[in-house]
């Protein structure tokens, strides 16, 4: 069994009375476990995710990172373990037992997900209006002006040109479509974000360009994000706190900045110094 090393994390405030009432935490997951035959992906994998905070989940490829994001989402039924998340209504549910319907509409209004390939969280053959206009479609808006006029606002916050709102996405540049796949995401003012290496694929300028965009939405809107990353730099600019992964198991959990500066599991030091090595 491999040790987790975890560093404490304790998001209240004493003095703010909102805290001290608090409802908890966003996300809660215990015990989770997901196996593909016989080799197990996830073992036991305990988390949490609280208001406005943003936790990136790291490791090497088959470690897990996928699986887990997969669970979260709903798009994979874990074989033991929950996934606790707390509505807007305040209540404590289990995103597995949910049904269909009910499942798939808490995923397009309380929770977003951004995909690697934009593409795989867009629809190409409708406009990036459209593209923005649709989940707002979901929560029962029917106005077409008013959904033009949030379209347009978004597509403006997300640093694409007005005059592209009418354009399918199949003519974008792979950064503007990640960018136009984070607003249709964010529209909906959802309470949980999960992105799959959000900037992966992409040239280093574009990169930066998707980073400081996403700290600045991040802050802005006070976002609880759960931020899969093979990447570390990516991990230290964006996230509060940093899980890392191996062979299905969390080996190191904590502050981002004291995981990385200090790393104390064997395999966390391995993959900062892989980093740093030229």
């Amino acid at each position: 069994m491999i040790p987790c090393i975890s560093v404490p994390f304790d998001p209240a405030d004493p003095d703010d009375p909102e805290d001290a009432a608090g409802d908890g935490p966003l996300l809660e997951v215990s015990g989770l476990g997901f196996a593909y035959g016989s080799r197990m992906a996830l073992a036991d994998v305990d988390l949490t995710l609280w208001p406005g905070e943003v936790l990136a989940v790291a490791g090497e490829s088959g470690s897990g990172k996928t699986t887990l994001l997969g669970c979260l989402s709903g798009e994979l039924a874990p074989q033991a373990g929950r996934v606790g998340f707390l509505t807007r209504e305040g209540k404590r549910v289990d995103m597995h037992s949910l049904g269909e319907a009910e499942r798939r509409r808490l995923l397009r209004t309380d929770w977003g997900i951004v995909r690697q390939n934009p593409r795989d969280g867009l629809r190409l053959a409708v406009s990036a209006g459209a593209n923005v206009g649709e989940p707002l479609m979901v929560l029962g808006h029917r106005h077409y002006g008013w959904l033009r006029g949030q379209a347009g606002d978004w597509l403006d916050r997300v640093e694409i040109p007005a005059d592209r709102i009418d354009d399918p996405p199949a003519t974008f540049s792979g950064g503007m479509q990640q960018r136009l796949q984070i607003a249709r995401n964010l529209v909906t003012d959802p309470r949980i974000v999960l992105m799959d290496e959000p900037t992966g694929g992409l040239d280093v300028s574009v990169q930066a360009r998707l980073l400081d965009l996403l700290r600045r939405l991040v802050s802005e809107l006070d976002l609880a994000v759960v931020l899969v990353t093979h990447d570390l730099a990516v991990a230290r600019l964006l996230a509060d706190r940093l899980v890392v992964m191996k062979d299905g198991r969390i080996v190191e959990t904590g502050l981002t900045d004291q995981v990385l500066d200090d790393p104390q599991h064997a395999y966390t030091q391995l993959l900062v110094s892989s980093v740093l090595q030229p």
